[in-house]
């Protein structure tokens, strides 16, 4: 499918999931941008290579792969589109926004941008990187598409239209070609044995169709499997990749480096998006940094990272529940870090830094299946359309569970205080959770 219907491929890129992936002009116009050339120096799994060293592939690659993907999902739902919905403006506006759904993202993977207010959702940023400057004049001369509309596909302000409502969910949802990018990415150069979907049986298994009054994507019964595949892989790659403790332990030392910078206002909350990995980690080294921004930075560079000392499961619920909440109160957070290493530092008679015991909270996962299967055949007992959870005998809350088991909390430490906060744990940590107003307190400006 020619994403511009008057425009032939004008290159190929070689690539490692697809072979190659040709290019028209205005894809290629798109590509040459600043602000994309930046995520060829953003690596997509962060510190993720600190365990798997292959992993070092991009979010420019990532995004390549979800344009060629969304090319044949827009193509295959405009073959069953038999009252028009889809015409080549939308489409073309769906292929813009597959390659720009990244472009606004932030160094390290999604950390920084758990910090939550100033720093902005890497959605919103892209919005205003989509448009206005470079890349809205690409989008205007050379894909003749509002750029408003792009942004919106990418990150939707209100309600949208029929047909870009339909292939926005094709961007981001249950059934998205980011996740049927990256996993089976991710998985090949972590060279680990997940991620394997069957995804050209699964795009070609996509109809447009009306569910519940509303135009949707649905899935034929050949998708049935691939869709499961793309579910099995996504709670593997968790599990045994993005949740690995030594790059959660990575990540919460970057959120704690960045957050003491934008405390102390070392750094403006509207720089990080124009970082990449390299830049950012150099700026956070610089000497006009807090003295702890410093020090976590040049353990990272180093490779002298924190340990796990203790790990929460949902089988303890209150202080599971306690801990996860935290992911939602950065500040509170940090005043927990601050006050378990003062009480340690009372406990052992020694000075230990405010940053050297850290709390990790993965964030909670949205483990949505709401797609829908059409039969054009039915079994007896099946209808004609139906909610692929009935058709396969599973619900969302059996997902929901298996996240809330398999993702866990974590203290982490500098390895000279690991068995101290391992030992002492209780004594650090469970007074506090009968004072919450102490933490509150602690954590306002």
């Amino acid at each position: 499918m020619t994403t511009l219907p008057d425009q032939a491929w004008v290159t190929t890129i070689r690539d490692s999931l697809y072979d190659r992936i040709p290019l028209t002009a205005a894809e290629a116009a798109l590509i040459g941008t600043s602000a994309f050339l930046r995520l060829d120096r953003i690596q997509q799994l962060g510190f993720v290579s600190k365990v798997w060293p292959g992993a070092k592939h991009t979010r420019f690659e990532h995004s390549l792969g979800v344009m060629h993907l969304m090319r044949q999902a827009v193509a295959s739902v405009r073959r069953y589109d038999r009252e028009g919905l889809v015409d080549d403006e939308v489409a073309r506006a769906a292929v813009a926004a597959a390659l720009l759904h990244d472009i606004g993202h932030y160094p390290f993977s999604h950390a920084i941008e758990e910090l939550g207010p100033p720093v902005l959702p890497h959605e919103e940023v892209g919005r205003r990187l989509i448009e206005s400057g470079e890349i809205a004049e690409v989008l205007e001369r050379h894909w003749r598409v509002d750029p408003g509309r792009v942004a919106g596909l990418v990150a939707p302000r209100g309600e949208l239209p029929p047909a870009d409502r339909l292939l926005r969910g094709l961007l981001s949802g249950p059934l998205d070609v980011d996740k049927l990018d990256y996993l089976p990415r991710d998985a090949r150069h972590c060279n680990v044995p997940y991620g394997g979907v069957d995804t050209p049986r699964l795009l070609d298994a996509l109809r447009p169709a009306v569910v519940q009054g509303q135009r949707r994507i649905v899935v034929t019964a050949k998708g049935v499997s691939p869709l499961h595949s793309l579910i099995n892989a996504r709670q593997e790659m968790f599990d045994n990749v993005y949740w690995h403790h030594t790059n959660r332990a990575c990540m919460a030392m970057l959120l704690r480096a960045v957050q003491d910078a934008l405390l102390a206002s070392a750094i403006d909350p509207g720089e990080l998006p124009r970082h990449d990995d390299a830049s950012l980690l150099e700026r956070l080294g610089s000497t006009d940094m807090p003295s702890s921004t410093r020090a976590l930075v040049e353990r990272l560079r180093e490779r002298r990272l924190h340990k796990r000392a203790v790990e929460v499961s949902a089988r303890a619920p209150e202080l599971y529940r306690y801990l996860s909440g935290l992911f939602y109160a950065p500040a509170q957070r940090r005043a927990l870090e601050v006050e378990m290493a003062r009480r340690l530092s009372a406990l052992l008679g020694q000075e230990v830094a405010d940053w050297e015991i850290l709390v990790d909270l993965p964030k909670p996962e949205r483990w949505s299946t709401d797609v829908w299967v059409l039969f054009e055949r039915p079994p007896v007992g099946f209808r004609e359309l139906m909610p692929w959870t009935e058709v396969v005998g599973l619900s969302d809350e059996d997902f929901k569970r298996y996240e809330e088991h398999r993702r866990l909390v974590r203290i982490v430490a500098t390895e000279r205080l690991r068995e101290a906060v391992a030992a002492r744990w209780e004594a650090l940590l469970l007074p506090l959770l009968a004072q919450p107003a102490l933490l509150a307190e602690a954590s306002r400006p």
